[in-house]
């Protein structure tokens, strides 16, 4: 392991591993071609069953799902992990090493005792900072500076395994949750593999994480996305970047609920809380200390549209608020 907490396998070569992929939403594909593309064999990929999804409600399978048909690798899609079917196909498989890449579901310790080198989890965090199922949301809303992304051994806890790797990724001033975690799923692909490939050679042990610095990253939901507006300019932009692009911030205007794009906050300026107001700037709105800067919005029903197109057909009154 370097310094930066990248791992290196032994250039002595030895067998390559048989590998479960476990995985299921776009940023877990850069993780599954690595491994494809590399000389260890991904026997079969688990991944979440095909949901129903967009206005016409059409069955659609998972990214991962779509690109193991495209590699013509099998795919299984249990309920649960915990169904007995899943298991005895697990067993059947005789992997050695499951990696796993956001699959989504609790993985049973009836599943986690058969692979001989266990589940390998790449999270978005470097732990234990960020457990949980929403680390880079959470790391761009408390206003971190740096993230990065682990591999550790899967195990009962969240997130709690003994750590492989590391690798570290600035959090940029106006980075975005999807802009962050594209990133991250990049280059926590590189090291997943050099994970699986220390693995292999027999020349990587995991540590035990350390007992201080933990914190919780627990799932967003829409409802926690609705923008507080009595809170201070600077952490309104944290949070509604923490939420795009999903669940996507939103207000509500005129009894209706309107989504918003990231916003710039403007310190120099003093409204009440959701005040709205017209500027040479653009479209100004209140905080609890400061004001923000609206980008793009997004009424119910309809397209994201830059805030001063909405604006001009809104036609705002004097003293109108967000959230009132």
């Amino acid at each position: 392991m370097d310094r930066a907490g990248r791992v290196h396998p032994d250039p002595e070569g030895e067998p390559p591993l048989r590998l479960l992929f476990a995985g299921t939403p776009a940023p877990a594909v850069p993780s599954l071609e690595a491994l494809l593309g590399s000389e260890h064999e991904v026997v079969a990929v688990l991944t979440r069953p095909d949901a129903r999804s967009g206005r016409g409600r059409k069955e659609s399978r998972s990214p991962i799902a779509e690109r193991a048909d495209a590699a013509g690798v099998p795919v299984l899609q249990p309920r649960s992990p915990r169904d007995p079917e899943f298991l005895a196909q697990l067993a059947e498989l005789a992997v050695d090493c499951a990696p796993v890449v956001a699959y989504g579901a609790l993985v049973p310790q009836a599943a986690l005792d058969l692979p001989r080198s266990g589940w390998v989890n790449l999270h978005f965090s470097l732990l234990p900072a960020w457990r949980g199922a929403a680390p880079v949301q959470h790391a761009i809303m408390a206003g971190d500076e740096v993230t990065g992304a682990s591999t550790f051994l899967l195990e009962a806890g969240l997130d709690t395994g003994p750590v492989f790797g590391m690798v570290t990724e600035p959090i940029g001033a106006r980075d975005t949750a999807g802009d962050l975690l594209g990133r991250l799923a990049v280059s926590g692909a590189g090291l997943l593999l050099a994970t699986i490939d220390g693995i292999a050679a027999g020349t990587l042990v995991a540590e035990p994480q350390p007992a201080e610095g933990i914190s919780l990253a627990p799932r967003i939901e829409t409802a926690d996305a609705q923008v507080d507006w009595t809170l201070p300019a600077h952490v309104v932009d944290r949070r509604i970047r923490g939420v795009t692009p999903a669940p996507g911030a939103w207000t509500t205007w005129r009894g209706e609920r309107l989504r918003l794009g990231p916003v710039h906050p403007e310190p120099g300026v003093e409204l009440t809380p959701g005040e709205l107001t017209g500027s040479a700037d653009g479209i100004l709105v209140g905080t609890g200390r400061g004001a923000v800067r609206l980008d793009q919005v997004q009424p119910a029903g309809k397209r994201m549209l830059a805030a001063a197109d909405w604006a001009r057909g809104a036609r705002l009154t004097p003293g109108e608020r967000f959230g009132a």
